[in-house]
């Protein structure tokens, strides 16, 4: 066996897949095969440092499960008139906020971009490698009632507290019973300690007190969640009409 053939094979069964790729890019270019040997390391483990940080994105992106996988800060509307500031937004992309366990509230109508704009910002999380889930409200809360049920509760909590941003899409688009409640402010509660949250809605906060209904509960979950809170508060016709518009040639 040649040392060459030994070095891939050694490269492989140590899942230095970066290393791998990049030996084969110095053997094939005379240029850096005349390079130093500390050259050609410091080349080799850097690109293998890429491709793990690349791999470990493409894995916290598939667990994610985002609704918009494609949204990014990039491509957020800014022209439409929806009330977003681009100051407030560019201290919103870095984030820090999300690093520092606080949570993002973002309200407005149907169509705005609610879930685009949560999901952009997820996609930035991601690069900065922290985990995040995106879950619909509604059947979140399905979930945590079937788990309690069944016994399985602190399993599906503990799973949760592993991503440090969770999104809830959705808010207040499902009428919560009693059990609803206490779950949810142990979810709540858990992300105070832990981790980030994002919630979209198009129920105004101002109504929030009355939907969650009971009183003790409802001030002990608004003061978890108001007190840490950024805010993007949407406005605007929806968007899906506006492209809608755009595509048939109407404007």
């Amino acid at each position: 066996m040649s040392n060459e053939k030994s070095v891939f094979e050694n490269l492989q069964t140590l899942r230095l897949m970066g290393m791998c790729d990049a030996l084969q890019k110095v053997l094939v270019t005379p240029d850096m095969a005349a390079m130093p040997i500390l050259d050609v390391l410091a080349f080799l483990t850097c690109e293998e440092i890429q491709h793990k940080s690349q791999k470990k994105r493409e894995r916290l992106f598939k667990a994610a499960k985002l609704k918009q996988g494609q949204a990014c800060v990039e491509n957020i509307d800014h022209l439409a008139k929806r009330g977003i500031d681009k100051g407030y937004l560019a201290s919103l992309v870095n984030c820090e906020w999300v690093i520092r366990n606080q949570f993002l509230i973002i309200t407005g109508p149907t169509g705005v971009g609610k879930s685009w704009i949560a999901c952009a910002l997820a996609n930035q999380a991601i690069k900065l490698n922290l985990p995040v889930l995106y879950k619909r409200y509604g059947l979140l809360m399905e979930e945590l009632d079937i788990a309690r049920k069944d016994g399985s509760l602190p399993k599906l909590r503990s799973q949760l507290s592993k991503f440090k941003l969770l999104i809830l899409d959705d808010w207040a688009m499902a009428p919560l019973s009693e059990r609803n409640r206490q779950d949810l402010l142990e979810l709540i509660e858990d992300r105070t300690e832990s981790g980030s949250l994002i919630i979209t809605t198009q129920l105004p906060i101002s109504k929030w007190h009355e939907y969650i209904g009971e009183p003790t509960l409802a001030d002990a979950i608004m003061d978890r969640i108001i007190h840490r809170s950024h805010r993007l508060e949407l406005h605007g016709e929806s968007m899906r009409k506006l492209y809608k518009t755009v595509k048939e040639g109407k404007v």
